[in-house]
């Protein structure tokens, strides 16, 4: 080893010495200097066939990444060796996937915010084997929302995650067209993600530290470490992304600036609500605009959120450095979107889900073969999450929601849209109202879950089906051992 290399690793190592065991965060994020400019991922072009259908192609891989330089962190990726390109397509677009896994272990990915047959959802059912390939199709069919793809095989879907495979899955209809949308000059992804570094290197992979899962003391953004980005306008949409296993942020800036968020997990508010401070839990998504003048300066923060009597780390994100000249982005509409909310008429169904210290829902931890619920396609119900436990955050496949309560009271303005994560920290019961898909498949369950991935591997998750209506009593509530999965869903 040269003395160069080796001085490298020593800073490294005394960047991060000490946190190995330090699952309680009380300890300080490093202090950045802002020295590397910002990854944007790629946007992933598809090929297009004579039906017009667009064909991605997505290849899960191991390589290693230089997150600090000269020193190489063996990682996962997609299409490359950390995080995975940007899939963008338009509502009533055709798509269709080859997912190709070069990983030397089985894995799946999952279309998380999709609206899709459960066939094509990439949940634990749809497993890849190392060296195959998984061929899901489906019509995008929903409005225009930030989504995501990401590993969710059952008990090791937090390692494959933490290891970097992970990307952006973007939803454009006419109503957001109105808004910023030249990806990577005026429209920015933003995917945030706590690591924990070994002196080598590598990363700290103890993913199963209790009570929640690994806390780690740095901060990757898009992959980029202590990163800057150079505004080049005067109005900038962020689409933010909790990308983490199991850290909650607290979204700001370090001048306390207010800015518009426009839109929460499953799609565009109808107005855009003025606030400065967001909080954002693993899973959920938020896209802000935020208006810059001419040369100034400004720190994407996470301010200190308290868990469990615990007040957790603040981190500096990334520094954001406007031009002395700035492009003009289109104003904001008054009215974003048209979409109907999710009323609760007092009539639909409702269901309750207690949570509490133990890896269980309802009392029951995960089994593949066990079918929780059967819900009719295109059912309305409402929802009811008690946490009697640590915090947690619950996230419901193939469903949109919309926050009725928490602890009786109206949620928060940043939570009042369209979602299907929400966080839920000890002590809380929300109540929501869901909107259920409309592919009826008895044979394939969805999930339903925490979304704090240490949990949800440990057994936090349950599954549903959905139904013709009329047919949900001659449903079995046990699933068949099937053997292997079915790998092929050619068209």
């Amino acid at each position: 080893m040269n003395r160069r290399l080796a001085l490298r690793l020593l800073v490294l190592a005394c960047c991060i010495a000490g946190l190995a065991g330090c699952s309680n965060d009380t300890m300080e994020a490093p202090k950045l200097e802002f020295t590397n400019l910002l990854n944007i991922p790629p946007l992933l072009e598809p090929t297009i066939d004579q039906e017009g259908r667009k064909h991605f192609t997505i290849t899960m891989q191991s390589g290693a990444t230089e997150f600090f330089e000269g020193v190489e962190t063996p990682t996962w990726g997609v299409n490359g060796s950390y995080l995975g390109p940007t899939v963008r397509v338009s509502r009533g677009d055709r798509v269709s996937f080859e997912v190709i896994n070069r990983l030397d272990e089985a894995s799946t990915l999952h279309w998380h915010g999709m609206r899709l047959p459960a066939a094509m959802d990439g949940g634990p059912h749809q497993m890849i084997e190392a060296g195959a390939s998984w061929k899901p199709y489906w019509t995008i069919e929903q409005p225009a929302a930030t989504t995501w793809y990401h590993p969710h095989l059952h008990e090791k879907t937090a390692l494959h995650v933490y290891r970097g495979v992970a990307g952006l899955f973007l939803i454009e209809d006419e109503e957001s067209r109105k808004l910023p949308s030249e990806y990577g000059v005026n429209d920015i992804p933003i995917v945030i993600q706590d690591k924990k570094f070994k002196s080598d290197g590598a990363f700290n992979e103890n993913v199963t530290q209790a009570p929640f899962g690994i806390l780690g003391n740095q901060i990757l953004i898009n992959g980029t470490h202590d990163p800057h980005w150079k505004v080049a306008s005067n109005r900038i949409r962020f689409r933010l992304l909790n990308g983490s296993n199991t850290r909650v942020y607290k979204i700001g800036f370090s001048d306390n600036r207010t800015f518009e968020l426009i839109a929460n997990d499953a799609g565009l508010l109808p107005e855009p609500v003025s606030i400065d401070r967001l909080v954002v839990s693993p899973g959920e998504r938020a896209e802000i605009v935020v208006e810059f003048e001419p040369g100034e300066e400004t720190l994407l923060r996470s301010f200190p959120v308290k868990r469990d009597g615990i007040t957790h780390s603040d981190f500096d994100l990334v520094k954001l450095i406007a031009d002395r000249s700035l492009a003009p982005a289109p104003p904001l509409p008054r009215r974003l979107s048209a979409e109907p909310p999710i009323d609760a008429q007092h009539r639909e169904t409702v269901r309750t889900f207690d949570f509490t210290t133990k890896s269980e829902i309802n009392g029951k931890a995960m089994d593949m073969h066990r079918i929780d619920h059967v819900i009719p396609a295109g059912a309305r119900e409402i929802w009811v999450i008690r946490n009697r436990g640590w915090d947690h955050n619950f996230h419901i496949h193939d469903a949109v929601f919309t926050i009725l309560d928490r602890n009786g009271s109206p949620p928060s303005a940043y939570e009042r849209g369209r979602k299907d994560t929400v966080f839920i920290p000890s002590g809380t019961t929300v109540k929501i109202a869901v909107d259920f898909g409309r592919y009826a498949d008895p044979d394939t369950p969805y999930m339903y879950h925490c979304h704090l991935l240490y949990h949800e591997d440990s057994g936090m998750m349950g599954q549903f089906v959905i139904v013709e209506p009329g047919t949900e009593n001659r449903v079995p509530r046990r699933l068949p051992d099937r053997g292997e999965a079915e790998h092929d869903h050619s068209s």
